[in-house]
């Protein structure tokens, strides 16, 4: 059997399921190895104890016969999403020490299917950011070349992952949060359409563009995760409402007209030549027209389509997130919870002092122009004109759509970049979203698969976006892919 901390989430439901190895015995040797990580920088918080205990219960209930591929398997959670057990703060002084009063809807779903959660960790404050470097409790770093970045917001999720700490995370993706750290760190990740899975519990950054999704080594891996994350949820009003999907099994099912040499037989991938721009970085585009041609071995044919409108993402997401984040953002005052500034004269005062206190440099950056945009006057010629420009954004992906089944590209423009790199240019760290975000603004499904080595050695991972509620599809895909490829079971040296 492989080492213990070797293993994804499949192989050790399978090796829990067949007795090779206990609950306990698995945690209690992740947590040495997160103890032996911390320079990594990828954890908030920690409870081994609380951890252990509940892999016991899952030891127990697997005694009592009950089966489940998730059940005793560790994983941890991006500090985004509320726990009852452990402290919430969203990489934020605002929140630092806030223990929520109940878990997130996704926590919830993961803890039912038997889960054991050993932490918590760290991302850019209220998931703003591409590097993890918002953070108000220091960067992590990217296990690979820990002089550079792991990508973000969901940072710490994805360097958990890669380094072996855990063999799943859960993370959140509003405009690439979960593919371009995926992307930079080695790993397999997948942002669902919007509205599979809960945002009851997850603190809000752009309400109609957050979406929770999981990190682990493979897509088999995250299909088993989603499978249990997704489903209807009552109190988020934004939740698809769609009976439970087993996205593992639509992952497996074999394509019509495919055969084992080429399972992806009659598979139609799209590539938008706006992905492939003439500043794409050469070692990218090597990576990403090898992983292209794999997937033309596999049975697949390259159609090029076109997304003409690529290039507007950028100003429309960050006029309309901004937007969302002002006004979900207002909550934080410093009155009921949250942090309060200990010296100030009257209310408002107290308002001033506490938000200048709690946020950090770039969530006061968006909430200003948010509140900008939100402004009487400026409103109809920033907020409104963008809104215009996110449904034709939608429309062209759905033009796409008639001439293929799936839209391949890279993630990023460049491999992870150097720690500080571009600090002092907000905009650069923007322009690295370029390729996330048009997905996001139509509400699409997106993965992000490891599909090879760039520059310094540091990993390029290969874009899948599909149709609405298409999940299945993109797995099934990247799934031949990698039962092809042995890019995903690379880890870095030394860890």
């Amino acid at each position: 059997m492989k080492p213990l901390h070797d293993m994804g989430v499949a192989e050790l439901g399978r090796a829990l399921g067949s007795k090779q190895v206990s609950s306990t015995e698995i945690t209690k040797h992740l947590l040495a190895r997160v103890a032996t990580h911390e320079h990594l920088g990828a954890w908030l918080s920690v409870d081994g104890e609380a951890a252990v205990a509940q892999a016991h219960a899952a030891d127990q209930r697997r005694s009592g016969g009950e089966i489940g591929m998730l059940l005793g398997v560790p994983l941890a959670h991006k500090d985004i999403f509320v726990t009852r057990d452990l402290p919430t703060t969203a990489g934020s002084k605002m929140l630092e020490g806030y223990r929520s009063p109940f878990d997130a809807t996704v926590v919830n779903k993961l803890a039912q299917a038997g889960t054991v959660t050993l932490g918590k960790l760290n991302c850019d404050e209220f998931a703003m950011g591409s590097s993890n470097e918002n953070s108000a409790f220091g960067f992590s770093k990217n296990p690979w070349d820990t002089s550079r970045v792991p990508g973000g917001s969901s940072g710490g999720s994805a360097v958990a992952v890669a380094a072996r700490m855990v063999p799943a995370t859960t993370g959140t993706d509003t405009g690439g949060s979960i593919r371009q750290p995926a992307s930079f760190s080695g790993i397999t990740g997948i942002k669902p359409t919007y509205g599979v899975c809960s945002r009851y519990g997850m603190i809000a950054f752009a309400s109609s563009l957050d979406q929770a999704g999981p990190l682990a080594r493979s897509a088999e891996d995250c299909s088993l995760l989603l499978s249990a994350m997704s489903g209807f949820d009552e109190r988020d009003a934004t939740s698809a409402q769609r009976p439970p999907q087993d996205f593992h099994s639509a992952m497996l099912s074999p394509r019509e007209g495919a055969t084992a040499a080429q399972p992806l037989k009659g598979l139609r991938v799209g590539l938008p030549k706006e992905f492939f721009p003439a500043a794409l970085a050469t070692d990218v585009n090597g990576a990403v027209r090898g992983a292209l041609a794999e997937f033309e071995k596999l049975g697949a044919t390259l159609v090029d389509v076109s997304l003409p409108r690529t290039e507007l993402s950028i100003p429309v997401y960050y006029i309309i997130a901004p937007a969302e984040a002002s006004s979900n953002l207002s909550r934080f005052d410093g009155v009921r919870f949250g942090h309060r500034a200990k010296r100030h004269g009257d209310l408002l005062d107290m308002y001033k002092k506490s938000r200048a206190e709690g946020f950090g440099p770039e969530v006061k950056r968006r909430i200003m122009i948010g509140t900008y945009v939100l402004s009487h006057g400026y409103y109809d010629a920033y907020y409104l004109q963008a809104q215009k420009l996110r449904r034709m954004i939608a429309d062209d992906f759905q033009a796409c759509f008639i001439k293929c089944d799936v839209i391949a590209g890279p993630v990023a423009p460049t491999v992870a970049w150097k720690l500080g790199d571009k600090g002092d240019d907000p905009v650069a760290n923007y322009l690295a979203d370029i390729f996330t975000l048009p997905a996001s603004l139509a509400g699409l499904p997106g993965m992000s698969l490891p599909a090879g080595f760039g520059e310094g050695g540091m990993p390029v991972g290969l874009q899948l976006i599909g149709n609405y509620f298409q999940e299945g599809a993109l797995l099934h895909a990247a799934h031949a892919f990698q039962l092809a490829t042995d890019w995903h079971s690379r880890a870095p040296e030394g860890i």
